[in-house]
Parts: structure tokens; sequence; C-alpha cells
């Protein structure tokens, strides 16, 4: 009997174990990186410029076997153009890398080191769009995400916004990191998995940069 309840007890943490760690990419778009792409159109003063304010959030969650963590980044700074309901030109955001948190220190720690980041070496990250298609209501992101020292275009679906006093984009999707050559494989036994979910809230309005807006570490 005591056999029996040992057995039913492991049998029953293994299930759990595997039903709370599931991927979490499984449940967004997962985007196919390719070559860099030329912006579909020249880049573009015209029309409103909005500043990608420090309200926005840039985040993502990273995950293993035995469980995920949540993270982000502190500092980023872009601008954005709008003209007739519409994002024009080749906006850029540029992500200050040693920014980076988690949920955990130790995590956030890795994640600066050359095992991943390497925010010494490769200290900011961009994000160009280089054209926006859209359809049933759906807006398909087509950009040049450049990341540890790797330039890839990456497309995903999003939700955009653009009125007269501001401009929001919304998104998640996933990157596989070993596109941009990060390729740390983690414990034998709590293996990292390659996929990494990318939360966009993005909040523009016009108006000039404040400090708080501006990219620092």
């Amino acid at each position: 009997m005591k056999h029996f309840h040992v057995t039913t007890l492991t049998a029953s943490a293994a299930v759990l174990l595997f039903v709370g760690c599931s991927d979490p990419a499984d449940k967004v778009h997962k985007t196919a990186a390719s070559e860099p792409q030329k912006a579909s159109s020249a880049p573009s003063k015209s029309g409103k410029e909005y500043v990608v304010r420090a309200e926005s959030t840039i985040g993502f969650v990273g995950s293993k076997v035995t469980g995920n963590h949540n993270g982000g980044f502190k500092k980023f700074a872009g601008k954005i153009n709008a003209a007739d309901g519409k994002i024009v030109g080749t906006p850029e955001i540029k992500i200050s890398m040693p920014s980076v948190w988690t949920d955990n220190d130790r995590v956030t720690g890795h994640l600066q080191s050359p095992d991943f980041f390497d925010v010494k070496q490769f200290p900011v990250s961009t994000f160009t769009i280089t054209s926006i298609e859209s359809s049933a209501g759906q807006q398909k992101v087509t950009g040049n995400l450049s990341l540890h020292g790797v330039t890839k275009s990456v497309s995903f679906p999003a939700n955009i916004q653009v009125a007269d006093n501001a401009v929001a984009v919304k998104a998640d999707f996933a990157i596989n990191r070993k596109d941009f050559n990060i390729n740390y494989p983690g414990k034998p036994n709590d293996l990292i998995r390659d996929n990494v979910v990318i939360k966009l809230d993005i909040k523009a309005t016009p108006g000039a940069s404040r400090p708080q807006d501006q990219l620092g570490n």
C-alpha cells in the first residue's frame, strides 16, 4: 500500500509538472526570421510625429522545461510618423539591453551575460518597421530586428490604432532566439526553449521627448 501511495503521488506530481510548464509560445504567432528587408517606402518625415513614451512596455516570456520567467526592458526610445490614420515611413525603436529585467535577479544577471544578450558587446537592439499590411481589421507588421549582433526580418500580427493625439501598437508573438545566435541550451535536465514570447504595448503621443522617454542604461 505504501508503494502504491508513493507511486501515485509521483505520477500525480509528474502530471502537474507537465501541465504547468506548457510552452507559452504555442499560444501566439511564431515568426519565421529571414534576411533583412528594404523598406517598402522611402523614409518619411511627413505627417505628425509621435514620441514613444515611457508608459509603453516591451516585455517577454522565456520558458524552460520546469517553468517560465517574465521580463522586459526598462529603457527604450523611438518616434513614429503617421498621416491619414496610418503609420508612415520607417519607424524605429531602440532598446537598451542593459536595462533588461526579469522576475528573478539571478536570471536577469544571466541574461546580461555573454550566454545570452551579452549587453557589454551589444548594448543596443533596434527594430525598424519596413512595411505594414492591413487585412480584416488587423495589421501585419514587418521589420528588421537587430539583436545580439544579428539582423533578421520578422513579421507579426498587431493591433494598431492611430488618432490625432496618440498612436498605440499592441502585439504578442514569438521569435526564435537561435535565429539571433543566442544558443545557450540550459541544464541537461532543464533545457531552455528556443521560442521567446515578445509582448509589445507601445504608446506614442505628439510632443518633445521627456528624460524618461530617452534611451539610457
